[in-house]
């Protein structure tokens, strides 16, 4: 059988990791976060210079989900046969484009046009970067490659927002989104000069949408998606009015510095313990991050207890996103045609779940107040738990690149 899905030799990548690439990667992985989450962070300076309101300012977050939602599946399946490296780097110049006429515009149109655009390229890496780390090495190390792959988005959710603050205030936003085009024509450079070359899939190779997400485990895991990033989401979007009647509205960004380190040691574990242990990790995430919501729903009144629950949602979400790239990827891979279009369909469901909960959680906000936050995060994540411990033999496995060495074809 021929495959156009090609690994190197386990022999050939123990020799030589690829560190560089798996890095250049994980840079990819962190513009793309950090472009989608930097407004959040200058949202007055944006409003005032742009002539908007700060809630007009915040769409800028919201189309650039909304461009990748709308584009992550089509463009994933419309540029499955580009070889992979010419299509990441069409990616990331996408991001050169958008962010450049971001730093220059006036008009508040053009800038939701430039975000918009951003959104579409970054729904088309995200689901790019994960099958692009997998191929990169060997089976039994395809935990570890996606788990520094993936690191950098995770550690632009962590300080995103903090760190646009900090650029907004030293340099003003428009100089920020400038430096960042600087830092994005140099991964271009990395990119370049690091990140080897794959083919796409033949035209035959490709299989219908419907068929992948057919593929046993695939909806599980995009469900878990839907309910785990969601839960996260509705509770982390409005951290600063839940804490306010705590009084401790000026303690937000020392809860969410917390949450950011704790998800740095999270995601080392999970390279760590990734490639034997996924579904334990999975089941450790969702249980964590319940007990998280749990002790703010009950014990919120003691500001101890706040802080240890959000280092807990650190250790908790850190590693999430390689660990649900990676068994969705798992999924999908017995049909390597289907993988890319699988993570475009996880990486359509983790944008859905990012707006649900800015809007949802809005109007839950207004209607049933900051305490009610925390009890749906929690009333979310049971059922996620659920579904992780019930898919077994499907979805959430361990030790799955035993299988995946079994299945490949005598070199």
């Amino acid at each position: 059988m021929t495959r156009t899905d090609t690994s190197p030799s386990p022999s050939a990548a123990d020799a030589r990791f690829p560190l560089a690439g798996l890095l250049a990667l994980a840079a990819t992985g962190f513009i793309t976060l950090l472009t989608e989450t930097m407004p959040a962070g200058m949202l007055s300076q944006m409003s005032r210079d742009l002539g908007v309101s700060e809630a007009a300012a915040g769409q800028s977050v919201t189309v650039f989900a909304i461009g990748a939602i709308l584009a992550a599946v089509p463009l994933t399946r419309a540029t499955i046969g580009w070889r992979r490296k010419h299509l990441l780097l069409f990616a990331i110049s996408g991001f050169a484009v958008a962010n450049t006429v971001t730093a220059f515009s006036d008009s508040f149109a053009l800038t939701l046009a430039a975000r918009f655009l951003g959104g579409i390229v970054g729904g088309m890496l995200w689901a790019l970067l994960a099958g692009y780390a997998r191929r990169m090495v060997p089976a039994h190390q395809r935990g570890k490659a996606m788990a520094i792959a993936m690191a950098g988005g995770t550690v632009a959710l962590s300080v995103g927002v903090p760190a646009a603050a900090f650029l907004a205030k030293a340099v003003e936003w428009r100089f920020a989104f400038g430096i960042i085009t600087l830092v994005t024509l140099a991964l271009i450079v990395w990119v370049i000069a690091s990140v080897p070359n794959f083919p796409g899939q033949s035209k035959g190779a490709r299989l219908p949408l419907a068929h992948t997400f057919r593929l046993p485990g695939v909806a599980p895991i995009l469900v878990v998606t839907l309910t785990f990033v969601f839960a996260h989401n509705i509770l982390f979007t409005y951290i600063a009015p839940f804490l306010a009647p705590l009084g401790m509205a000026g303690q937000v960004d020392s809860v969410l510095l917390t949450f950011g380190l704790v998800s740095l040691v999270s995601i080392w574990l999970t390279g760590v313990l990734i490639d034997r242990h996924l579904r334990m990790l999975m089941i450790l995430a969702c249980a964590l991050l319940a007990t998280a919501a749990l002790i703010l729903s009950v014990f919120s009144g003691n500001p101890a207890l706040v802080y240890a629950s959000a280092a807990l949602w650190g250790l908790a979400f850190g590693g999430a996103s390689t660990l649900l790239q990676t068994a969705i990827a798992d999924a999908a891979g017995a049909a390597g045609a289907a993988g890319d279009v699988a993570q475009a369909l996880l990486t359509t469901c983790w944008n859905i779940a990012i707006a649900a909960g800015g809007i949802i959680g809005g109007i839950t906000l207004n209607v049933l107040g900051p305490p009610s936050l925390s009890w749906i995060t929690l009333t979310l994540l049971l059922p996620a738990l659920a579904i992780v411990i019930g898919a077994r033999r499907h979805g959430f496995t361990s030790r799955t690149f035993e299988r995946e060495i079994a299945s490949e074809p005598d070199a």
